[in-house]
Formats: C-alpha cells, sequence, structure tokens
C-alpha cells in the first residue's frame, strides 16, 4: 500500500502577494493583483449562492447578505493616496456619531490599514468602545490641547485589532472648553499637534476625529484640524433639522478658519428598511447629497449597541451580524475613495 503523499499547505493572501511581487518585481503592483485574484475568487463563490423566489423574502434578503459577506469578508483595503483626516461630526445626539467612528476605524484596520481614533468627546465613549484605558491619570487628548504635549505620546493600541489606535478622552477635557479660550490659537491646537505629529513622521493612513455633540471649542479644533467633514445621519426627521444647521455652521468655519473645509462622506445609520420614514429620509438625502452619501446604510442593531459594554466594537463582537457587515461595505467605499484621490 501506497503511503499516503503530503497535501500543499492552502495558499495564503501573503504568498500570493509575494508571487506577484516576484512576478512583476513591483511590490505595490504584486499586491494590487493579488488582492484583485483574491476578488475574482471571492465574486466566483458569491455567485454560486442561489436567489430564492419572491415568496420567501426573508430567504432573498439571507441570500443576499451571505453574498455581501463572501465578498467583503478578506478583502484588502486600498491606502490613501496620501493620509486623509475625517472630522466625524453631527451636533445632534444620538446619530451613532462614536459608534460610527469606532467601527469604521475597525473595519479599516482589519481590513489592513494604520487607523488612528482621536476621542474629542469629554464622555470617553470612543475610547470605552475599543477597550483603551481613559481614568484621569492616563495622557490624553487633553494634555496635546491643553499642556500642548506630543500626540503620539498619549496614542495606544487597540487590544483587540491590529492597526487601529487610540488618543483617548479623559474626564479633564470637560473642562478644556473653557481653558482653550485664554490661549493663543485656540482653534487650532489640535491642527498644530497633527502637524508636528506628521512632521515625526507617523504612519497612520487615516485618522477619525470624535466629536461631541455641539458646536464648541472641541469640535472647532477638530473642523480646522481636517479638510473632511463625515456625517452619521439618523434615518428620522430630526436628524434633517440638525443637518441643515450643521451645514450653516461647518460654512462659517468655511469661512473664516479653514477654506479646504468640506463635507466627503455621509454615513445613514438606524436605517430600519420596515418603516417608510426611514425610507424616505434617506432618498431626501441622497437627492441633496448624491455624490457624497454612501451607498451602504447601517441598519438598527442590538449587537452594535451590545458592543461597547464589552469594551469591543461590533467588528470583534459579532463579525457576522448586520451591523458589522454594513459597517464593513461602508469602509470599503471609503477607502476606494481614498485610493481615487
Amino acid at each position: 500500500m501506497l503511503p499516503p503523499q503530503p497535501t500543499a499547505a492552502p495558499e495564503t493572501p501573503g504568498d500570493q502577494t509575494q508571487a506577484y511581487a516576484a512576478e512583476t518585481g513591483n511590490p505595490s503592483a504584486g499586491a494590487e493583483r493579488a488582492e484583485q485574484a483574491r476578488s475574482r475568487d471571492r465574486n466566483a463563490l458569491a455567485a454560486t449562492i442561489p436567489t430564492p423566489g419572491d415568496d420567501t423574502p426573508l430567504g432573498r434578503d439571507l441570500a443576499d447578505s451571505t453574498r455581501r459577506r463572501i465578498q467583503l469578508t478578506g478583502r484588502v483595503f486600498p491606502k490613501p493616496v496620501s493620509p486623509r483626516v475625517l472630522t466625524v461630526a453631527n451636533q445632534k445626539g444620538g446619530v451613532g456619531k462614536t459608534t460610527t467612528t469606532v467601527n469604521i476605524a475597525a473595519a479599516m484596520a482589519q481590513g489592513g490599514l494604520q487607523v488612528l481614533v482621536v476621542d474629542l468627546d469629554p464622555q470617553g465613549n470612543a475610547s470605552t468602545a475599543l477597550g483603551i484605558d481613559h481614568h484621569a491619570d492616563v495622557p490624553s487628548v487633553y494634555d496635546v490641547l491643553v499642556e500642548g504635549r506630543s500626540l503620539l505620546e498619549v496614542v495606544q493600541p487597540c487590544a483587540t485589532v491590529d492597526g487601529l489606535f487610540c488618543a483617548p478622552a479623559t474626564i479633564d477635557l470637560a473642562g478644556a472648553e473653557i481653558e482653550l479660550v485664554s490661549l493663543v490659537a485656540r482653534e487650532s491646537r489640535l491642527n498644530r499637534a497633527l502637524l508636528a505629529a506628521t512632521a515625526e513622521g507617523h504612519a497612520f493612513d487615516y485618522i477619525l476625529i470624535d466629536c461631541p455633540p455641539s458646536l464648541g471649542l472641541l469640535t472647532v479644533n477638530a473642523m480646522v484640524a481636517s479638510s473632511e467633514i463625515f456625517i452619521p445621519i439618523q434615518c428620522e426627521y430630526y436628524a434633517l433639522e440638525g443637518l441643515s444647521q450643521l451645514l450653516k455652521n461647518i460654512d462659517l468655519i468655511k469661512a473664516h478658519l479653514n477654506p479646504l473645509l468640506h463635507v466627503s462622506t455621509i454615513l445613514l445609520t438606524m436605517y430600519d428598511a420596515r418603516t417608510r420614514l426611514s425610507a424616505q429620509v434617506a432618498q431626501e438625502v441622497r437627492e441633496h447629497f448624491p455624490t457624497e452619501v454612501l451607498s451602504a446604510a447601517v441598519p438598527r442593531s442590538v449587537r452594535v449597541s451590545e458592543a461597547p459594554s464589552f469594551g469591543e466594537t461590533v467588528m470583534t463582537y459579532d463579525p457576522s451580524s448586520s451591523g458589522a457587515l454594513a459597517y464593513l461595505e461602508a469602509a470599503g467605499e471609503i477607502a476606494d475613495r481614498g485610493a481615487r484621490r
């Protein structure tokens, strides 16, 4: 009886990238060709999922979700042409700013990008969601804004996602609004810190700034420090009223402090496909902002709400949930846009 023949180990994404890099003599081109090959494989596998008939809507939804998950899982996101700084802002509370910030950041990091979350909200919810310690004695964004400390000195890595980092917020940040009033160049303290980090050679592809639900000096600092505004919008009527006021404030800051500021990305959150209101709000937003609104919409999801209580994002807490899939899809769209700029 012949001994069993040894089987070859399955080819990993790293093996594919190295093989294409050796073939082309260009590591960057090799990585791109390897990702294109993996994308074709994922699309071919997704095409094998059967489509149920119209009489089984739940089956159709399940098949669609399975195809999207196959196409997105394991995808390597393209790096931006240059590092991007996005301010996640909406002065209306409860629209999913912090949830969107941490989950988009985690999804990007899982896609191979280096991502920094700057927690500018005194509540420190983004720090909590990323499992980052942020008690009063921890070096934080407060030290950067008020004391002039280097931003890179306060950055901490996220334990659950490689490539994800956070500059935490502590309760001291609640008093920063008052303390900043008497400081020189109070609106550009964060901008100077980011420029100094760039000069020190930070390796972040994306920097996401999570703002408090107000237009105080902290939010103004965030808008001066970036050229792009990322707006999460809850699919309810009050969110539209808040959006119009936010756009007026963005125009004011653009006119007086940061002429490069513009709304680059809008994400619909808490979308409920069962209600007519969500569909109407989504349609209205897409009509007014056809190029800014992402095609992905984040549905209402208990898993998304549960994840922070475990010090995690939904991307690691329940990666197969509908919320995680939507955030992964949105992160891919943002990364694709950044690669084309």
